[in-house]
């Protein structure tokens, strides 16, 4: 192999790294610069992906002046915003699926069933009527149970559970008996009568 031979030299010596950049590296893109543009700008909006090569010096002067918005007009600058919350993917309104929006009401002005099941009982999602409130439901043994604790009756509503419930905790409580604990007993069954109660829904 001969001394002055490229791959010997490529070997033997660690290569000079700053002028092999130099040599690769594309000339300055600022007008009237001939230093190498190591340092990449972005083009601009509409050119994502492609840069321009400026030395140092330049790439500061042209970040400072760099403005993606630059040509477009308010209205345009703020549907770009809006655009940008859902990444410039397209988005469908509410309640609308591969056949069409449905219709929230029918055109008797009744609220329209879905599937048979839901029904807009509040009448959010139109003008139609409201489905009638739901009878309240029987209790069972246990909750009947409960309501005959409290000494209310079985169809009493959770206002009246409530109010209830706060009278006897302040009649059996010791604290409103001069520290007598004798109706501790009594007291517990009634706490425990109420959390049965409102576990269940009524009140």
């Amino acid at each position: 192999m001969k001394l002055d031979s490229k791959y010997f030299d490529k070997i033997r010596v660690r290569p000079d790294r700053q002028a092999a950049e130099k040599v690769r590296a594309p000339v300055c893109c600022w007008e009237g610069c001939d230093e190498p543009g190591v340092h990449k700008a972005p083009r601009g909006r509409d050119h994502e992906g492609q840069y321009l090569h400026f030395c140092v010096d330049h790439v500061r002067l042209y970040n400072k002046s760099y403005n993606y918005f630059s040509g477009l007009g308010d209205d345009d600058i703020q549907k770009y915003l809006k655009d940008s919350l859902t990444g410039h993917r397209p988005t469908w309104t509410m309640g609308s699926n591969s056949s069409g929006a449905m219709p929230s009401t029918k055109p008797s002005g009744r609220p329209r069933r879905w599937n048979g099941r839901a029904r807009d009982s509040f009448g959010l999602f139109g003008e139609g009527e409201a489905a009638p409130p739901a009878a309240p439901r029987k209790p069972r043994t246990l909750e009947a149970k409960a309501m005959e604790t409290l000494g209310v009756p079985v169809n009493a509503g959770g206002e009246t559970i409530r109010l209830r419930y706060k009278a006897l905790v302040k009649q059996y409580h010791p604290d409103a008996n001069g520290g007598d604990r004798g109706s501790e007993d009594r007291l517990r069954e009634v706490i425990q009568a109420y959390k049965l109660l409102k576990q269940s829904g009524f009140c």
